[in-house]
């Protein structure tokens, strides 16, 4: 009860008089008219000093007080210089302000210092700091003083921000690009990203790129091819085909997710994939059914199984693709016309049996060549050295009568 007496009657005596900061007599309006007395106030302890021809240090010293070259004395609530006279005559309120530590964290440190002014902001602005709207204080300016408070100060720094093809010249504080960019208004929105990365400190080349990300969703049908499937039929004659089942393919339904990056598509993600119908298989049978033929050939007719075309050539003893002379065959047989060689499979189903070259005659599988990479049917005529003749083109074989009990799959 007698601390808010104490204020209240503080506060009658601000109110009693004014005054300019740092005035003359006039100025402060302080009349000499009477016997006045100056209410001295050092925190919450009140003296009562006969007015006259006094400065604010020769009072304290009458108050026995002494006060530091950071306190501040303020005459009616204004900022009073500690030697200046104050004219007599005039009740006045003196307060000595105590100055109170403040500390300072700065990205170059940490440093203490005195300061009897009313907010953190006169303290700083008494101290040199040039505050801009961009810095960085906490807590802010217009804080109160009191002792033992820790402000964190950090300057703000220029940053180039790359965004939408423009260059952006904004000024921060920020400890890191997310909060640079929320700073000067840009925060990411969505999935747009940053480059340096959002929590990455602030670029010490000071550019910051904005990457605008959109995604969009795309469906896609997409055709399954069917399968086909080949079986043996005895009911079709060998060489003939015939479909069995119609093939329909499937049909799958995919939907993508398309990236673009500042415009420019950078990705493609298949995000759920449906098979909607799935594919009918195409069944072509193959005939097996041996149905003999007759043809008319020069001196006569043979009759034969299937004919087929295959690529010929021809070969000798000394023209059989090795370092040295080869006289013979797989099967025993010697190197000479009527000896025809065909590839590994097909001389191992088909070995001893007749065929019938136009332009060449009548022969017997008896030797095994490479043929072709590419599975192309092949046939290669034998000779002796001294009848030899060349062959490379597509000619018609025909197998001659009796057919094997099993057919290669090559001549089905």
């Amino acid at each position: 009860m007698l601390h808010r007496i104490a204020w209240l009657f503080l506060a009658f005596l601000l109110l009693s008089c004014r005054a300019p900061l740092e005035p003359s007599a006039t100025e402060l309006g302080l009349r000499s008219s009477a016997p006045a007395f100056v209410f001295l106030l050092d925190g919450e302890t009140i003296y009562t000093l006969k007015a006259g021809p006094h400065t604010p240090a020769s009072l304290a010293a009458q108050a026995g007080l002494t006060f530091a070259p950071t306190d501040r004395f303020l005459l009616n609530g204004k900022r009073i210089p500690a030697d200046l006279p104050l004219p007599a005559g005039i009740s006045c309120t003196l307060q000595l302000i105590r100055a109170v530590n403040v500390t300072m964290r700065t990205p170059d440190g940490e440093t203490t210092f005195l300061s009897s002014a009313p907010t953190l902001g006169q303290a700083l602005a008494e101290r040199g700091f040039h505050l801009r709207a961009a810095d960085f204080l906490s807590p802010p300016p217009e804080t109160p003083l009191k002792n033992g408070l820790l402000a964190t100060y950090r300057p703000a720094h220029e940053y180039l921000v790359r965004i939408d093809g423009e260059g952006v010249t904004v000024f921060s504080a920020g400890e890191t690009v997310g909060q640079i960019l929320v700073s000067a208004g840009l925060p990411l929105l969505g999935l747009d990203y940053a480059l340096p990365s959002e929590a990455a400190p602030p670029p010490a080349e000071g550019v910051i790129e904005i990457v605008r990300v959109q995604e969009s969703l795309s469906v896609a049908q997409i055709p399954i091819p069917f399968p086909t499937r080949y079986t043996d039929s005895a009911e079709i004659p060998l060489g003939s085909e015939n479909l069995i089942q119609v093939g329909e393919p499937g049909l799958k339904v995919s939907t993508l997710r398309i990236r673009y990056e500042n415009g420019v598509e950078v990705s493609r993600i298949v995000e759920t994939e449906r098979i909607v119908r799935q594919p009918q298989e195409q069944i072509i049978g193959r005939g097996t059914q041996v149905v003999l033929q007759t043809l008319a050939i020069p001196g006569g007719q043979i009759q034969y199984w299937r004919a087929v075309q295959m690529y010929a050539t021809s070969y000798s003893p000394c023209r059989s693709g090795g370092t040295t002379c080869s006289y013979g065959t797989a099967s025993g047989l010697p190197v000479q016309r009527g000896v025809v060689a065909v590839t590994r499979a097909l001389f191992n189903a088909l070995r001893g049996t007749q065929v019938y070259i136009p332009g060449y005659g009548i022969a017997t599988i008896g030797d095994v060549g490479g043929g072709f990479p590419d599975g192309r049917l092949w046939i290669d005529l034998a000779y002796s050295d001294e009848d030899w003749q060349p062959w490379s083109g597509w000619v018609t074989v025909y197998f001659l009568a009796p057919a094997p009990a099993f057919i290669p799959l090559p001549l089905r």
